[in-house]
């Protein structure tokens, strides 16, 4: 998307609706370059919020606000125009957010996840691409980076395990 594009969009559709700014991830969608790295950044602003609750209620917020975002992103991407456009990124915030709340909170858990989730974000191997391909509407927004995130949460996991490995012997 360009700057002009990012410009007009800032005119046309304010944050002032709701699904809008949910599904811009309250303007992180407006970066101008790499959109998606930043609504996946995001998810570090929610976390603390999120993390000293029980895991029960960490699990229950996160598919709420995937909910909320299938609806939201469905609504903003029919106003936006588009299927999937780039500025729309609360799908890379609670896709990271899975990874955050399924992995330890270390700085090399965050770090491997947050690598991890990029990539399949990006390169959307198997399941990932499949479920944005056979989907729509904010489901299909929604579910790819959601099966990114519980992939880089696991691939996290084993990175811990190997780490706790080497350093334990």
């Amino acid at each position: 998307m360009s700057a002009g594009n990012l410009v007009a969009m800032r005119r046309e559709h304010s944050l002032a609706n709701p699904a809008v700014a949910l599904a811009l991830s309250f303007g992180l969608g407006l970066v101008p370059w790499m959109p998606g790295t930043f609504g996946a950044a995001g998810a570090f602003i929610l976390y603390p919020a999120v993390m000293h609750l029980p895991w029960v209620l960490q699990g229950a917020l996160v598919t709420l606000l995937f909910v909320l975002g299938c609806v939201a992103c469905g609504r903003a991407a029919e106003r936006l125009g588009g299927e999937d456009p780039s500025a729309i990124v609360w799908d890379e915030t609670v896709g990271m957010l899975i990874v955050l709340v399924l992995t330890p909170a270390t700085a090399l858990s965050w770090l491997t996840g947050f690598v991890f989730f990029r990539v399949l974000d990006i390169t959307k191997p198997w399941l990932i691409g499949t479920a944005e391909e056979r989907l729509s509407g904010g489901l299909a927004i929604m579910a790819d980076d959601a099966l990114a995130g519980l992939g880089a949460a696991g691939l996290t996991w084993l990175v811990v395990a190997l780490w706790s490995r080497l350093v334990t012997g």
